[in-house]
């Protein structure tokens, strides 16, 4: 088949994104809409307006879905519904938290909840969602990893084990369901302009470090992320498959 733009259309799809509230996913969801896709908004708690708001603006099409995925134990029966209603096309796992204290002094119960958010969930929904697509025989997965997924950080022992978890499964469900039309890969986002990176941003001192070392001069935006997850959600990747793709501005290349 000859390649076309059509590729990276996403009409007649449905795409389910964690996190939609704001930052990667907000973006990322909008993306999708705009590509033509379909998209649950899910956040855990009922304040997704703005995301819902900005693509009824480009006449894009999407529902808010309200589940709280530090809770695990309760997403299989609130996710059920869903299932019911809707086949799945595209599973975005974005949603992410991070608690920063010395690893000598860190709360066990922020570990916990760092792992049920950031790499439980995923599992989770990933594992629910995942048998949809495989009995429909196709599908697209895309984890959002971390530059933490290859390096250690500093006082963020969960937020770096999660993230190195979530590359890990990426890999693990490809060679699962590669052969089955479900394609399962992930984006490792830089250093991006978001709630998370707040702290370090207000440091000068750690700011400054980061950003001499970004060959692209600057701290990457949301929207820089837009490209490859429609790219990941489309025809187009078709043959990609346990990939965690790095959008970072070349900090990794340095």
């Amino acid at each position: 088949m000859s390649f076309t733009l059509d590729f990276f259309a996403l009409q007649g799809k449905t795409a389910l994104v964690t996190g939609a509230r704001t930052g990667i996913g907000q973006a990322i969801a909008i993306g999708l809409a705009s590509a033509g896709a379909h998209v649950l908004l899910l956040g855990h708690r009922d304040n997704l307006g703005e995301t819902k708001e900005q693509i009824e603006t480009i006449n894009g099409s999407c529902e808010t879905l309200i589940v709280d995925l530090s809770e695990v134990d309760s997403i299989k029966e609130k996710l059920a519904p869903v299932l019911e209603k809707h086949k799945i096309d595209i599973l975005i796992n974005n949603a992410g938290t991070i608690y920063r204290e010395p690893a000598a002094d860190y709360d066990i119960n922020e570990w916990n909840r760092v792992m049920n958010v950031n790499i439980n969930s995923v599992f989770i929904l990933s594992q629910l969602i995942g048998k949809q697509m495989i009995e429909n025989g196709a599908g697209k997965i895309v984890n959002i990893a971390s530059l933490l997924s290859f390096q250690g950080g500093l006082f963020v022992p969960a937020y770096t084990a999660s993230k190195h978890a979530v590359a890990g499964l990426t890999k693990s469900l490809a060679n699962e369901w590669a052969s089955k039309g479900v394609q399962v890969n992930a984006i490792a986002p830089g250093y991006i302009e978001t709630n998370n990176t707040e702290a370090i941003r207000k440091d000068e001192a750690r700011s400054k470090s980061i950003l001499d070392r970004i060959p692209a001069n600057r701290w990457g935006e949301a929207e820089d992320m837009v490209g490859a997850a429609v790219f990941l959600s489309s025809k187009a990747s078709d043959y990609v498959n346990g990939h965690v793709l790095v959008v970072d501005g070349g900090w990794m290349g340095r």
